[in-house]
């Protein structure tokens, strides 16, 4: 296993499928950062990649140490029989990812390429078709060249906007008293919700062989997923406050700052982006429908991923064109999140945590056992 395997493949994972569910857009960073001020909205932040960091460091060893590697196994360590409590929490955001993905890629290539917005709905589909059909390998390929390119795609467009825009940013900030009320709630609630997608990226931990390596990848995770986030929130303090009642505030920014270059660059990037999470998504469902199968690259095995993944976001698409995309984030995600807090992150942070020190305390045993042992050639 190399290091980018052991280290760096489950945080830049976690961030690209972290990013696409509506934070590409900036409208999660509007819908629960934005409302605590400038100051507070940062603050909220940094509540979220704490909590990401943890929740993930736990996630990864636990599955490590269990060897349950898809989410099914996973949670029938951590709640027995109640595992099904997850499966439905999961089947439900899962589709309501899918349908913010699906309505955001039908805006942002409508505005890219001037076509009806069912032309990148389309698209959307075809790229999780074929990353479905390719499998594990070539997904993790996908996400570890695109998640690169993503955060420096969104460090370029942030020092743009602050070159172009500095002095309205600085204004935002100094105008602000100080942090508002609700950035620890903001922060939760959408740490909570996203924090959910962890369990089906659990297949990054087949790389790892020591707590060591789980335990430092998830907690950087949390920091690299929520910076881009960050770089992007102090963009959008340019069009502070108008911006956060704009449905996709990505698309404000870039045409406020007339750059032709910029606007396609960032588009596709947050296109691929909106397919890294579908696919992440969906190849967790995946990878628990398959369990531990073997003939994972069977053509059988492939049509199931490619019916399955092609289904379900066809579904989600259907309810996105019929809710709308800021009900959905609004509506849907605030319920959810606190769902997930109770049945993932509280038995984590307590059978979870219960179950690796159990562990360490048998491995300290069986090294203490050995070390008792006799060399060879002793009497």
């Amino acid at each position: 296993m190399t290091l980018w395997q052991r280290y760096l493949l489950p945080a830049f994972t976690f961030m690209s499928v972290v990013i696409g569910g509506g934070y590409a857009t900036g409208r999660e960073l509007a819908e629960f950062f934005m409302p605590a001020g400038p100051v507070g909205g940062l603050l909220g932040m940094l509540v979220t990649a704490c909590v990401w960091g943890v929740i993930f460091a736990l996630s990864l060893d636990l599955a490590r140490t269990t060897q349950s590697f898809d989410y099914r196994s996973f949670f029938y360590q951590l709640l027995g029989r109640g595992w099904v409590l997850f499966e439905i929490a999961y089947l439900i955001l899962l589709l309501l990812v899918l349908a913010v993905l699906g309505a955001a890629s039908g805006a942002i290539v409508a505005d890219l390429l001037h076509t009806p917005q069912w032309v990148g709905v389309v698209a959307f589909l075809a790229v999780i078709a074929v990353l479905s059909w390719s499998g594990r390998a070539a997904i993790e390929a996908f996400f570890s060249t695109w998640g690169v390119f993503l955060f420096l795609a969104y460090l370029v467009f942030m020092i743009v906007c602050v070159a172009a825009f500095g002095e309205r940013i600085e204004a935002a900030f100094v105008s602000a008293a100080g942090p508002g009320s609700g950035w620890l709630s903001g922060g939760l609630t959408y740490a909570g919700y996203n924090i959910a997608i962890a369990p089906a990226l659990l297949f990054c931990a087949r790389h790892q062989q020591r707590r060591r390596e789980s335990l430092i990848s998830g907690l950087i995770a949390g920091p690299i997923a929520m910076l881009p986030g960050i770089l992007f929130y102090i963009a959008m303090l340019a069009r502070y406050p108008e911006i956060a009642r704009a449905p996709i505030p990505l698309q404000v920014l870039l045409h406020a700052l007339d750059a032709p270059w910029l606007a396609v660059g960032m588009q596709i990037a947050i296109f691929g982006t909106l397919a890294q999470t579908g696919i992440g998504v969906l190849h967790g469902f995946n990878e628990r429908l398959l369990g531990a199968r073997a003939d994972t690259a069977s053509a059988a095995v492939r049509r199931l991923r490619l019916g399955v993944s092609v289904g379900l976001a066809l579904i989600a698409i259907v309810l996105a064109t019929r809710i709308g995309l800021i009900d959905l984030i609004a509506k849907g995600y605030g319920y959810l999140a606190w769902v997930i807090i109770a049945i993932y992150a509280v038995p984590l942070l307590t059978i979870g945590v219960w179950r690796i020190l159990k562990s360490v305390r048998l491995e300290q045993q069986q090294r203490a056992a050995h070390s008792a042992l006799p060399a060879k050639g002793e009497t």
